[in-house]
């Protein structure tokens, strides 16, 4: 037991000193084991702990979780209850949407018919006054063929002057005013005689014009054609206004001027306008160009003078009517003032009768008042 083994350094190692480490390393092991196993419980104590802990705060979780899947549960029955009644009243706001919505577009639908019914017949019936107007104008037409025919023929444009004018007097004057063809004392006989009043002059209306220049003007193309139809124009007014004024201006018979009728107003502005010199000399020669217009103007001034011609001729029965209307008036004054009187009188004795009720009243009020203490005033009064 006592031999050495081996050195370590300078000890020596034997038997009973390898076996005392052994023991001791044995030891050392066993209590590194023992301490190990009371760690590894510790720990495993520990963990279990932990796990408990983790146990318990799970449980206490899923408690909460519990709660708070109940508490959504009940908030989802709440919340289907909800969107339930809600749903139902989506619906039922919806089913009225559409009922009334139904409702406007129907009668929208039918008012629109309505309207689309009456704007057909509105435009059948313009569409029938369109056919209307399209045959009248096809009549006119016509009726322009047939002027333009007229136009052409000198006779019957004359004829259609002398219409024109004898519609436009014969509209504005009495029939014992004018006359028409009436041959004067030199056998000319003028277009239209007016009938002045206070057996004045009559004044003589020519409706001829020499349209057939004024329209050689218009058909005119170049300056040379301008150029002669203006004078030509010039030359046959120069004559027809001569012939006027020898012919119809007679002293003593007939008025010092006449009129020369043009029947269109276009031609009167135009004549106006571009033959001026012309109007000058027919006014010089005491011949006065007029047109339907003037014509018509003239008739209501002459038809005035005819008027205040006849209420003078009325004169003294106006007079003899005024005197008897003053007659009258000064009896209605008469009677007035005998009304007036009467109103005066009736007046006083209203005066008269308030006095002694009003006396009456006051010996009620003291005989009321049992008040006989002034007896001689109360007789006096």
């Amino acid at each position: 037991m006592d031999n050495v083994l081996f050195m370590v350094g300078d000890f020596p190692v034997t038997l009973a000193t390898a076996m005392a480490a052994g023991v001791a390393v044995m030891a050392v092991l066993l209590v590194i084991g023992l301490v190990a196993s009371l760690r590894t419980n510790r720990a495993r104590a520990e963990e279990a702990q932990a796990a408990l802990a983790r146990s318990a705060e799970l449980e206490k979780h899923l408690a909460g979780l519990m709660q708070v899947q109940s508490e959504m549960t009940g908030r989802m029955q709440t919340m289907s209850e909800i969107f339930g009644s809600r749903t139902s009243d989506l619906a039922r706001l919806v089913n009225e949407r559409l009922d009334s919505t139904s409702q406007r577009v129907g009668q929208a639908l039918q008012e629109s018919r309505a309207k689309t019914d009456e704007g057909l017949n509105k435009l059948h019936e313009r569409l029938a006054v369109i056919d209307r107007a399209q045959s009248t104008m096809t009549s006119l037409s016509g009726d322009i063929i047939s002027l333009q025919s007229i136009l052409a023929n000198k006779q019957t444009r004359g004829a259609f002057g002398q219409g024109r004018m004898e519609a436009i007097i014969g509209d504005g004057l009495a029939p014992n005013a004018y006359s028409f063809q009436t041959t004067l004392s030199n056998g000319y006989r003028p277009d239209c005689l007016i009938i002045m009043p206070n057996d004045a002059p009559k004044l003589v209306i020519d409706a001829k014009f020499p349209l057939e220049s004024w329209q050689r003007i218009s058909s005119a193309t170049t300056p040379d054609e301008v150029r002669q139809a203006n004078a030509g124009f010039r030359s046959d007014i120069a004559v027809h206004v001569k012939a006027i004024s020898e012919k119809y201006l007679l002293p003593g018979e007939t008025q010092d001027t006449a009129f020369m009728f043009v029947p269109s107003e276009s031609i009167f502005a135009d004549l106006h306008e571009h033959f001026e010199d012309v109007v000058q000399k027919a006014s010089r020669a005491r011949v006065v160009i007029v047109s339907p217009a003037l014509l018509m103007l003239s008739i209501q001034v002459i038809q005035a003078l005819l008027r205040d011609v006849s209420m003078r001729e009325q004169a003294h029965l106006i007079q003899k009517e005024v005197r008897e209307l003053l007659g009258d008036i000064a009896r209605l004054d008469d009677r007035v003032n005998k009304l007036q009187a009467h109103f005066t009188q009736a007046n006083a004795d209203i005066g008269n009768i308030l006095t002694s009720t009003a006396k009456i009243a006051k010996r009620g009020d003291r005989i009321d008042a049992m008040d006989f203490e002034e007896p001689q005033r109360l007789a006096g009064e």
